[in-house]
């Protein structure tokens, strides 16, 4: 495996990639409509079409999600006694805007990812 290079800084990758911009530049956007990766940074024009975020993004988000409405399910319960339909519809909404909040900042933590470390086809320039 080769080495971590600096020019690829993780964090500031990471951190770019859960605001769903660019891993390098942090400036133009890495997607282009909810989850749609760009051919290249507007800014910066690195190339992101070698990305393979696959399943991934999905993956990661159904943990994040799971782990939170467990939480809020032990806390709602916890602290009142709501009808069954009530805590239903409104648990049921809660996670899929948690979820649809989630995923584009999932996909773009992969992304950055990738780009940071030199996987999923992002070559290191010798």
């Amino acid at each position: 495996m080769e080495k971590h290079r600096p020019d690829m800084p993780l964090k500031p990758a990471i951190w770019n990639g859960l605001r769903c911009k660019c891993p390098r530049c942090g400036q133009g956007p890495a997607l282009h409509s909810y989850l749609k990766v760009r051919d290249a940074c507007p800014s910066c024009d690195l190339d992101l079409t070698p990305q393979r975020a696959d399943d991934g993004p999905p993956y990661l988000t159904i943990l994040l999600v799971a782990h939170i409405m467990g939480v809020v399910l032990h806390l709602v319960y916890a602290n009142m006694t709501p009808e069954p339909w009530m805590a239903a519809i409104g648990l049921t909404g809660f996670a899929v805007g948690l979820s649809l909040f989630l995923l584009p900042r999932m996909k773009g933590l992969i992304i950055a990812f990738q780009w940071a470390k030199g996987m999923g086809g992002f070559g290191r320039a010798s």
